[in-house]
């Protein structure tokens, strides 16, 4: 907590006070008080005072370890008082040497007001503080200035009255695109208000802006008072470590770009506690420079984080929740055998296997090993469509899972009774077609079978900092969807099928339970005829003390089309990361010291 971007902002008057012309030709600056954090404003204007709304510093936004996600630092708005210019030309001339603004421009709107009118108009919105600073120390009389040049800096002042220097703090991501999915970022109303748009930013906005202030400040300089402290907007310390986040995030780029995909997502739950450790999705934008991107956030199929915010149908990584609920039932168990033939009918529609071919006796871990849809559809029936569907539900497949990231999306689960739910929907949802979901709804939701059954509330603040006093979120059971027996037996089913089919997925030294999906994406009107795909893979362990689960999900790859060759080879480069850089040792290694 002591980055200077803790430092609190201030505003700061009088600075011009030798001669009463100084004063008349003042314009408004600024400079930090580190301690106290009070605004002192002066305005030079032609009547008795005016209205501001003073804006406390927005709440900080740090990772888990104190590093700086989000901060402030103070910008200037330039702009002209129209009823105060003297000199067009001086004015232009100052804003092009000192502030980089267009000579010829700055004339033209100086000379020609949009309107007869017109009172005051911006030049330019985020000028530096340090071209500011610039200005005013040339501006600014020293004791070292003989007679002549003092009188040269009053002259100039004169001349550049209507050249208005307005502060205020703006919003700065140090980190530019990394966790920007999650942070959001703060834009403006029309009015300029600052206001939190996405992410964080946006499900927290109340808290991090604090209470403006809002002040009647008068003309003459003399009259001004310091104003009353203005507490700053909370802080907020978030779950993710930003060494994390931007490692995922690395690993996710290359396998985009490896796999020809559209998009990628990938989350990072502790199943412990809820917390996400990671976040990572393409595309990304750098929100130090968001204005840059208006088009593109504004086109419809844009969606900032999709993560929360884009449901897909999961296909077969989803079987892992129907397996769990049949086993939870006691419908079946670990001796339960099933004779694939490749085929069944459920509610008069046919259902098939991946491969269209039938596999002979199977187990209920060569179900899954095999990811055979005819197997899991089975299953189905078995549970029957009443039990089928309470299941779903309490793992929170159709609702939201009240994260704490604005933009949250519920997915689509229809359910018996429904005005479009068939029977025929108990096989195919049971392979996770026909019923969509979030990335995040769908780590929350198998995050029970590696936390003993239970399904804590995935969060992305960790701790509030207020008033200088830190207090922690405590973790929250949502739902307890099955039994802590239920979630170790499929999970070492799990285990043993990567380990039996030797994929892809396995971590050497680790042993990790896991399941691949593949979900063919359907043509509105026509059906599952585009041959493209969703491809995922869910992880999670170490299996005797789970410590992370990894969600990751490939939108429409073009060097294949299946989880198995695509998502799951992802898997161990995210957890060959997460065990370094979260001190995870190999597992003899970390069960001899236990």
């Amino acid at each position: 907590m002591k980055s200077d971007y803790a430092k609190r902002y201030v505003i700061l008057g009088t600075l011009f006070t030798v001669l009463a012309a100084l004063i008349f030709g003042q314009h408004v600056s600024l400079l930090f008080d580190d301690q106290r954090g009070k605004v002192l404003e002066e305005v030079r204007t032609n009547h008795l005072g005016s209205q501001w709304t003073i804006y406390p510093a927005r709440g900080l936004i740090l990772d888990r370890k104190g590093q700086l996600l989000a901060g402030n630092q103070m910008v200037y708005e330039v702009g002209i008082d129209y009823k105060s210019v003297n000199d067009p030309q001086t004015i232009a001339l100052t804003a092009n040497v000192f502030l980089g603004l267009d000579y010829y421009k700055v004339k033209v709107t100086v000379e020609n007001p949009p309107n007869p009118n017109q009172v005051y108009l911006p030049l330019d919105k985020r000028v530096d503080k340090d071209k500011i600073d610039r200005l005013q120390a040339y501006l600014t009389p020293t004791e070292n200035d003989d007679r002549q040049v003092k009188q040269e800096k009053i002259r100039l002042l004169s001349k550049i009255n209507g050249l208005e220097l307005l502060p205020y703090l703006e919003r700065v991501y140090p980190e530019k695109s990394t966790a920007s999915n999650i942070l959001g970022y703060v834009g403006h109303e029309e009015d300029g208000t600052p206001v939190g748009v996405y992410g964080v930013e946006g499900k927290y906005d109340n808290v991090l802006a604090g209470l403006p202030l809002k002040l009647w400040v008068p003309n003459e300089p003399r009259m001004v008072k310091e104003f009353p402290d203005i507490p700053e907007g909370t802080s907020l310390i978030l779950t993710i470590d930003r060494e994390v986040q931007a490692a995922v995030e690395k690993v996710l780029d290359r396998a985009v770009e490896q796999s020809g995909s559209e998009s990628g997502t990938i989350v990072v739950l502790d199943p412990k506690t809820g917390e996400i450790l990671a976040m990572a999705n393409t595309p990304r934008i750098d929100i130090s420079h968001y204005w840059d991107f208006n088009d593109v956030m504004n086109k419809k199929s844009f969606i900032f984080n999709r993560g929360v915010s884009a449901t897909y149908e999961p296909g077969s990584v989803f079987k892992v929740l129907t397996m769990a609920s049949a086993f939870d039932k006691g419908v079946v168990n670990s001796e339960t055998t099933y004779l694939d033939r490749g085929v069944i009918d459920v509610g008069g529609v046919t259902i098939y296997n991946w491969d269209r071919a039938g596999h002979g006796k199977q187990t209920m871990q060569g179900c899954l090993q095999y990811s055979l849809n005819v197997c899991l559809a089975w299953v189905a029936t078995q549970l029957g469509a009443k039990d089928f569907y309470s299941y779903l539900q309490a793992f929170g497949i159709g609702h939201a899972t009240g994260v704490d990231l604005a933009g949250e999306m519920s997915g689509i689960l229809k359910l018996p009774g429904d005005a479009n739910w068939t029977e025929a929907d108990l096989g195919t949802n049971s392979f996770g077609q026909g019923v969509s979901a979030t990335p995040l709804q769908m780590a929350s939701a198998i995050s029970a079978l590696a936390n003993d059954g239970k399904i804590m509330t995935p969060h992305i603040v960790r701790a509030i900092i207020k008033n200088g006093q830190e207090y922690f979120i405590e973790p929250s059971v949502s739902a307890i969807p099955i039994s802590a027996k239920t979630a170790h037996t499929v999970s070492e089913i799990l285990a043993r099928s990567l380990e039996a089919e030797a994929s892809d997925a396995l971590v050497e030294g680790y042993r990790f339970a896991g399941k691949t999906g593949t979900g063919e994406i359907p043509i509105p009107g026509v059906g599952y005829t585009s041959g493209e795909t969703n491809t995922s893979f869910v992880g999670w362990g170490p299996i005797d003390d789970p410590r992370f689960l990894v969600y990751i999900w490939l939108e429409k790859p073009s060097t294949s089309i299946w989880g198995s060759e695509v998502a799951a080879p992802v898997f161990p480069k995210v957890v060959e990361q997460l065990v370094l850089l979260m001190n995870i040792p190999p597992d003899r290694y970390r069960k001899a010291s236990n």
